[in-house]
């Protein structure tokens, strides 16, 4: 057996460990740490997926000595190590990007507390990656939704505290759908483990026995987990979410926290329900009108925002809605399309919420778009990144954000009554991301009437710049040459499936 096997499992505790011994460090110790501990969980990411590549077969890690159905296991072939390696890798540049931020907004005897949170976030987003357990993937959201409060709660500006209940009652509700799901769907099968709940809900959906109760269990736990991810009409959290948090808070709960939730759906879209199972009962056109409902209302919530971090955190709202478009499309080119443009939000708002941080700090802490105007003659690198992620955002043929929206495109036109609709929200969504981001280009690039309000922050400069760069540099290799990472999307998904 290859060690490389070995990996997942030993980056999970790691992850764990490092949370453990970051509560003792000082500061500054915890956050060398937290980084060292995604830097490596990325490298053995790196080396899973290459083994992955090689074998072109999907592993089975038995942990203990327990078999089915008493023991637990976690499942990789390409897809998992990818997303986890992606994940990793966001988390570190958030932590590295928004580090003065942290310093900041963050006394510094409980900044050790912070690293604690991001430990267990990544421990929480590796699990959901590579588990093939449905018990043990509800625990690790549990555990991702209070590790996700902790990096919201520990800003302490008032608002995160509202904003932390408003997200924890969300997440709960969300959480308890989930559960309930599980529950159902055990009493059904007597099963937790991917590949025998797989067995027996296809043999109930064929033999026509308890349906309804079937249907019943995969609705709530597409609920819990579409709540939790922000599906429309459930992204009222949002704004306050993502726009209150410190900087690199609202880049890994954007960026990540979300994804890792749409990650395990698709997950079990594929090895537990079963395609057959999720568009014949109807759940998948319901989840593609929902989709296309949040990219447009989301978008026109977005326009109606003057702060420009809510206007972000409406954006994201918007974008999880794609991901929902693609899922209710089609099981092959639709959740292809989905899978990618979670890697493109992934990279794309966490690099705009950085930068307008920035932007922020050079107009004297204005997050209104009249506040911040000119801000990005001041301060030209966060502008231009900024502007790198709206683009994305939009669409520009060149980014990532293009490719994202001509794959939905194209899975659309494989389908019939779905065809028109989904071109119809593509079209809307666009115009409107257009709309509004092209205003809060415009804003941040005008002439400002007080050009000496202006003071851009030198310190954390070359920390923001290497790791948004990187971010916003990464976005603009894949949209312009894509097609290695859409083969393994393919590879990855027909392994899963």
């Amino acid at each position: 057996m290859s060690f490389a096997v070995n990996l997942p499992l030993f980056s999970i505790v790691a992850c764990l460990i490092c949370s453990v011994v970051s509560s003792v460090l000082p500061g500054r110790w915890a956050k060398w740490l937290s980084r060292l501990l995604a830097l490596a969980v990325a490298a053995c990411a790196a080396l899973v997926l290459g083994r992955g590549i090689l074998t072109g077969q999907t592993t089975v890690y038995l942990m203990g000595h327990y078999p089915h159905p008493w023991g637990n296991e976690l499942r990789f072939g390409i897809l998992e190590p990818l997303f986890a390696g992606a994940f990793s890798i966001v988390l570190l540049l958030c932590l590295t990007g928004g580090s003065h931020e942290l310093e900041r907004d963050i006394a510094t005897e409980r900044q050790n507390l912070y690293y604690v949170m991001a430990d267990l976030v990544l421990a929480a987003l590796l699990s959901l990656c590579y588990t093939n357990d449905v018990f043990t993937g509800y625990v690790f959201i549990e555990i991702c939704t209070i590790a996700s409060c902790g990096l919201l709660m520990i800003r302490r500006i008032g608002r995160t505290t509202l904003a932390a209940t408003r997200y924890m009652i969300f997440s709960l509700v969300g959480s308890g759908l989930f559960l309930l799901g599980v529950i159902l769907l055990y009493a059904q099968t007597g099963h937790l483990l991917f590949p025998n709940l797989r067995e027996a809900v296809s043999a109930l959906w064929e033999t026509g026995a308890y349906r309804f109760s079937l249907l019943t269990a995969v609705g709530l736990m597409t609920a819990g987990l579409g709540i939790k991810s922000g599906l429309f009409p459930f992204h009222f959290w949002m704004p306050d979410t993502y726009g209150y948090a410190t900087p690199a808070s609202a880049g890994i709960l954007s960026g990540l926290i979300s994804k890792g939730y749409l990650f395990l759906l698709l997950k079990l879209v594929c090895n537990v329900f079963g395609t057959e199972v999720f568009y014949g009962g109807a759940l998948g056109d319901l989840i593609f009108v929902l989709g296309m409902a949040g990219m447009i209302l989301g978008s026109v919530s977005a326009m109606a925002e003057k702060d420009v971090f809510r206007m972000l955190a409406f954006s994201s709202a918007a974008q999880i809605g794609y991901v929902y478009l693609g899922l209710g499309i089609s099981p092959k080119l639709g959740i292809a399309a989905a899978l990618f443009q979670i890697l493109t939000h992934a990279l794309t708002k966490p690099a705009l919420f950085l930068s307008a941080a920035r932007l922020s700090e050079a107009a004297k802490e204005g997050r209104s778009l009249s506040a911040l105007q000119g801000s990005a003659r001041a301060d030209r690198p966060a502008g231009l990144l900024f502007a790198v992620g709206a683009l994305s955002m939009i669409g520009v043929p060149g980014t990532m954000g293009f490719l994202a929206k001509y794959s939905f495109a194209q899975a659309a036109l494989a389908e019939q009554w779905k065809l028109l609709p989904a071109i119809l929200a593509l079209a809307v969504s666009t115009l409107l991301n257009t709309c509004y981001f092209g205003r809060a280009i415009l804003q941040l690039y005008a002439k400002p009437e007080q050009p000496t309000a202006f003071a851009p922050e030198r310190r954390g400069r070359g920390s923001f710049l290497s790791a948004t760069g990187l971010l916003c540099a990464a976005n603009l290799a894949l949209g312009l040459q894509a097609q290695p990472l859409l083969g393994l999307l393919e590879r990855g998904l027909a392994l899963m499936q």
